[in-house]
This record gives C-alpha cells, structure tokens and sequence, in this order.
C-alpha cells in the first residue's frame, strides 16, 4: 500500500492511498466464500460455489464492493497511522479506483480521505517551568472557623417571630409562573438563607420576612423543562429557624471529639486546616500549570471538532441543531476542546497510562455521583461507547499529576513546595511496581493499560461480578 498526505489547512489533511491488487486478494477471496454461502446455486453445495460461478451469477462488482467495505477501514487506518496524524472526525472518503471489475485480475484499489486531524504543536520544557501558588498561613480565625462548622454539626434550631436574615433556616413554599400560567411549585422545602444554591434573588427575597409572609420576584429557572427562562416566582416563608450553636468549653470537646479538652480541640483543627489548605494548593498548583501551559502552547482549534461537540450538546439537551443556544455555548466549548487536545499531547509525552484498577474507580465514584448502581452504569456506559472517553479523561488528569513532578511550584513567600503526598513521584511509583513485582511475579501482567478494547472487557467482567454481588447479597438477605 502506498500513500501520500497533503495538508489542506493546520487542521485538516487528504490522504490518497493506492492499494495494489495482491493486497485486497485475501479480503476478495474472504468476499467470495462469505457471498458462497448465502447464495444457494444448483448442482453446488453451499459455501462451496467456485469464484467464476459467483460471477456469472451474482457479479464480480458485488464481490468488489463486498471486498472493499470490509477491508477499506484497515486501509485507511495504517494510511492514517503512517501520516502519524491524530484524527479528530470522521472522515470523508472517496473511491477513486477500483480493481478490475470486468476483465482479468488486477489493477488496483485508490481512494482519498480528507480528515480533521489533531493540530501538530511542542509544548514547553516542564523542568523549566516554575508555578506559585498562595503560601498555607493558619491563622486563628481559620481555626475559629473550623469549631464554628463543628459547633453547627452539634447545633438545634428553634423557630424565631422576627425577621429572617442571613445563616436563618426558612421552610418555604415556591412556585414559579410564566405568562400567567404556573410552571412549577415545591412545598415545604427548608433553606439556609446566604446559601445561595437555589435561585438566584432568593436570598434577598427572604431577608426580612416574617413567619407566614410572602414576596414575589423575577429570576431565571434552574432547572427542569424551563431551564433559563425568566419566571415570576412566589416564595412563601412558612417557619422561619436560628440555629443555636452550644457552647464551646471542655464538655463540649469531649462530646464533639476524642479530645478532654478545648485546646487539644483547637490545636487538632488547626492540623485539619492546614492538611486542607495544603490539598487546595495542590489543586491550585495544577489549575496554575494548566493556565501556563495554555499561555504557552498556541495552536488552532479544529472547527469541525467544536461543530460536532456543540451537536452533541444540544442533542443531549434535545434542542435542534440551529438553537441559538449553540452561539451561547460556542466559546465555552471551543476552550473545552483546546484543554483537550493540549492535555493529550501532555499524556501522550508523558507516557501516560491508565490501569484497569483506576478505569474501575473512576466508573464506580461517577456511578454513585449519578446516583446509580455501579453495574447499571458500567453496563450503560459500555453500551453507549462512552469507555475510551472515560478513559481519555483520566489520562488527561493523571497527566498534570505527573507533569507536577517536574515542575517547580513555590508559595508566595518563595518557599518550594513538596506536593508528593498528593501527586506521588517518580521513586515512589518504581518502588511500588517493584514491590508488587516481588510479591507476584506472575500477575505482573494483571496490571494492565487500558485500550479502549480491553477496557470495554474490564468494565463488562465487572459489571457481572457486579451483579452476581448483588444477587449472592440478595439471596443471603432471604
């Protein structure tokens, strides 16, 4: 086979590929057994019906065609591999020759594809790069804080005759008109003023009302099938709460702890609050690294690749492709598919991998995030071919884990900062598979990378142990 790429734009290339004869002979001879043994010809048994039979009956051009859906993929593949181009899209291929259909044997199959391909871009020296993030400063209102939270854990509320006001406990009643007509209402539902994790203007709305008492506003609806629109919405404040905190002495420590006393109390917040604020600088340190690698690293966005995530988008959201909500979302997404293709060339030069233990992992934490049992949504997920983009996904966050080994990441105060405990290192992975080595020598090999074919065995043998758990749990229950 040989073929030649031409590069139409940054992002987009045409393969021409020129499959010669005795390459596409075993697929025609695979083309002509398959055809044998649907067609029943007499004096010929089934699937034993020689090839200059087939076409005198059914037509070398069928056999051709037959040949060539089935092995045109593979061909444009190892085309595709040899350009050493990613592809973004599907592509657009056209034949453009094909082998003899009514002489004698030869010739040769030709045909091109244009594609949108990944754009081609070197990114920066990791080890030259130095990120800051804020310094971790304890203070004692941080620890002051942390007992407030505790004390809330252990608090009562008691109804309250004034008016509400913010961190107050409202039991309200909503419902939301447009036009006139009622689209939505909910009864009985408590909120904690300030939250703000409801609608937008409620809080404001709250403030100030009494047991009992009513007040309209205009807000844009969060969720349901009015999403985004503008409603007219009435919020009834049926109890209004306070919350009492109790007090903070040793009784208290000993209830809320396993310290006897306020100041072990403290002094273990104070521990807490900084553990905290040392995982926060290392999810800024990555954020930070992303950010500098996006000013560092430019290239073109694929097009056609933002146009099929914004259809998918509005698909899911069954909108019609021409929604104008597709011009709302365009940026958003264009930056969405940069990150991904700039995070796919940093696994990919990372030599990322992604194990079956940490594929699994992932599908169970974003099952219970979905609410869902882990054998639903890993057979749901399989069967939709959601597992090569969840696998992709991973690979692009271990990739900025790993990137972080080698990148210098101080405080503000221009301390260096260990982030090891939170994205490991080097030593530490090659003494663990050295480790696991000893142990087992022969499992070695269970700890595989994940492609998207043996993730799809990993997560469909899971999703059965899955559910014969359940079953076996189900029936020690009865």
């Amino acid at each position: 086979m040989k073929s030649t790429v031409e590069n139409l734009d940054p992002t987009r290339i045409k393969l021409t590929v020129e499959v010669p004869y005795e390459e596409l002979q075993p697929s025609l001879d695979a083309a002509y057994k398959e055809i044998g043994s649907q067609v029943q010809i007499p004096g010929f048994r089934r699937g034993h019906v020689p090839a200059r039979i087939i076409d005198q009956r059914v037509g070398r051009a069928s056999v051709i065609q037959e040949a060539v859906n089935n092995k045109l993929p593979d061909f444009y593949r190892d085309a595709l591999t040899e350009s050493g181009r990613v592809p973004m899209t599907q592509p657009e291929i056209e034949v453009t020759e094909l082998v003899n259909v009514t002489g004698p044997q030869g010739g040769q199959l030709g045909f091109t594809a244009e594609v949108t391909v990944r754009p081609e871009f070197d990114l920066p020296e990791l080890g030259e790069t130095e990120i800051t993030v804020d310094a971790v400063d304890i203070t004692d209102a941080d620890v002051d804080t942390e007992l407030d939270n505790l004390r809330a854990r252990f608090g009562s509320l008691k109804s309250v005759k004034r008016k509400a006001k913010t961190g107050d406990f409202v039991t309200i009643d909503l419902k939301a008109v447009i036009d006139d007509e009622e689209v939505d209402s909910v009864s009985g539902v408590s909120y904690e003023i300030g939250k703000g994790n409801m609608l937008e203007g409620l809080d404001d709305a709250l403030t100030g009302l009494k047991s009992e008492e009513s007040t309209t506003f205009t807000t844009a609806l969060a969720g349901g099938e009015h999403a985004g629109e503008e409603a007219e919405v009435t919020v009834t404040a049926t109890a209004v709460k306070e919350r009492e905190l109790p007090e903070v002495d040793d009784d208290f420590a000993q209830m809320a702890s396993e310290f006897d006393t306020v100041e072990e109390l403290r002094e273990d917040l104070r521990r807490q609050a900084a553990e905290r604020k040392a995982g926060d600088q290392a999810v800024a340190a990555r954020d930070a690294l992303l950010d500098k690698l996006r000013e560092q690293v430019s290239f073109d966005v694929p097009v056609a690749a933002v146009e099929e995530e914004i259809k998918q988008h509005l698909q899911a959201e069954g909108k019609a492709e021409d929604d104008p909500h597709a011009d709302e979302i365009r940026d958003d997404v264009t930056s969405g598919v940069r990150d991904q293709i700039l995070l796919d060339v940093l696994a990919e030069s990372l030599d990322v991998n992604v194990t079956q233990d940490e594929l699994l992992e992932f599908l169970m934490q974003t099952a219970q995030q979905y609410g869902m049992e882990p054998a639903q949504f890993m057979q749901g997920a399989q069967q939709a071919g959601q597992i090569p983009a969840f696998v992709s996904e991973i690979a692009r966050n271990k990739s900025l884990a790993l990137a972080l080994r080698q990148v210098t990441v101080k405080d503000s105060n221009g301390e260096t900062i260990d982030l090891t405990e939170f994205i490991g290192s080097d030593e530490l992975d090659a003494e663990a598979n050295a480790q696991a080595a000893a142990q087992d020598a022969a499992a070695a090999d269970d700890e595989v990378v994940v492609s998207p074919a043996s993730a799809e065995d990993a997560v469909e043998d899971s999703a059965d142990s899955a559910s014969s758990a359940s079953a076996d749990s189900a029936n020690d229950a009865e």
